[in-house]
């Protein structure tokens, strides 16, 4: 007769359970959609990033950074990016690795740069420092290592009091403090438009337009995200892809018309369509919507035509009532695995 199993025993079995479960999800074959990669991404996300660390964060880290051998750079940006999220060191050298690999795809080392930035690893700002002065690196990642290390710098200065955003994501700069109401929104776009300030300061000044952008219904909303689409017209690809990064955040409809003209500009950097793409997909309750972005299903981009899958999937999600965009296994399979 076999030994029964502790309560112990089996919460561990559950656990490696779900954590095979999604990195098996994670990685794409010809049988997985990429909108199913990504709720498992961020349910790994969630698992990695709990506060106090559980018995799942290592596995969950290592269980992300797997899906760095994805073919897709779309995915792999993103894997970077819930690496930056996840708050813990352990996901710093599979950051460096990927920000050092010059064949990696350009959107996905930018990605983790800014990931490095946002775990506050000052151990890398060599690193960043080597990047960002590389006249022959490519801009993207260029600029993005400099507001790495401006934040890093900026960290370790701690000259102000740590601000309480109402979005949880740690940015690439924390927003411009608004508390002596000296800063209007027509100062924070000029500070947002001026090419001559350090692009650190300028993202200071987005962050402080998004956060006057919410609550949706707040006087100071549609102004501000007026102000922020005068950003579209920057001569920086990862100044106007972080603009509508933003965009996405807020999931606003007075944001709609600036997207659907980003993801229709053929001209457009495609890090930048596929965040306009996304962060229409946060928007998916708006009419038409789908519709536009189902007009892009066959783009000649595969970045974008990528993310208008997974934005189409985020429509879906965002009128079903889901209270998470995440992939969660289910608990018959885990008991039907355990049986076996």
């Amino acid at each position: 007769m076999a030994p029964s199993s502790t309560a112990t025993d089996t919460e561990a079995y559950v656990e490696d359970f779900t954590i095979r479960s999604l990195r098996e999800a994670l990685l794409p074959n010809a049988d997985t959609p990429l909108s199913r990669c990504y709720r498992a991404l961020f349910s790994l996300k969630s698992l990695a990033s709990a506060a106090p660390p559980t018995p799942q964060t290592l596995p969950a880290i290592r269980a992300i950074a797997a899906g760095f051998s994805s073919k897709s750079a779309l995915l792999k940006h993103e894997v970077a990016y819930c690496l930056g999220q996840t708050r813990n060191a352990a996901a710093i050298p599979y950051l460096k690795a990927v920000l050092q690999d010059r064949e990696e795809d350009a959107m996905c080392r930018h990605e983790a740069a800014e990931a490095l930035g946002a775990l506050g690893d000052t151990e890398s700002l060599d690193l960043l420092r080597q990047f960002r002065d590389d006249k022959e690196e490519k801009a993207v990642v260029r600029e993005t290592c400099e507001i790495a290390v401006a934040r890093l710098e900026w960290e370790q200065r701690n000259e102000e009091k740590p601000y309480a955003s109402v979005f949880a994501s740690i940015d690439p700069a924390p927003p411009l403090l608004q508390a002596s109401q000296e800063l209007s929104i027509p100062d924070l776009q000029a500070t947002l438009l001026n090419t001559k300030l350090p692009l650190f300061h300028r993202y200071r000044a987005m962050f402080a337009l998004r956060d006057l952008s919410s609550p949706p219904d707040l006087p100071t909303a549609v102004p501000a995200i007026e102000a922020l689409a005068a950003g579209f017209q920057d001569a920086s690809a990862l100044f106007r892809h972080e603009i509508a990064f933003v965009f996405g955040q807020l999931s606003h409809p007075a944001s709609i018309p600036y997207l659907v003209s980003t993801l229709s500009n053929m001209k457009e950097a495609s890090m930048v369509r596929h965040e306009a793409a996304e962060a229409l997909g946060g928007l998916g309750n708006e009419a038409g919507v789908e519709e536009v972005l189902k007009n892009f299903l066959s783009d000649e981009d595969t970045v974008v035509r990528e993310s208008v899958v997974v934005a189409l999937d985020m429509a879906e999600f965002e009128k079903s009532g889901e209270l998470e965009y995440a992939l969660i296994p289910k608990k018959e399979d885990i008991l039907d695995a355990g049986a076996e």
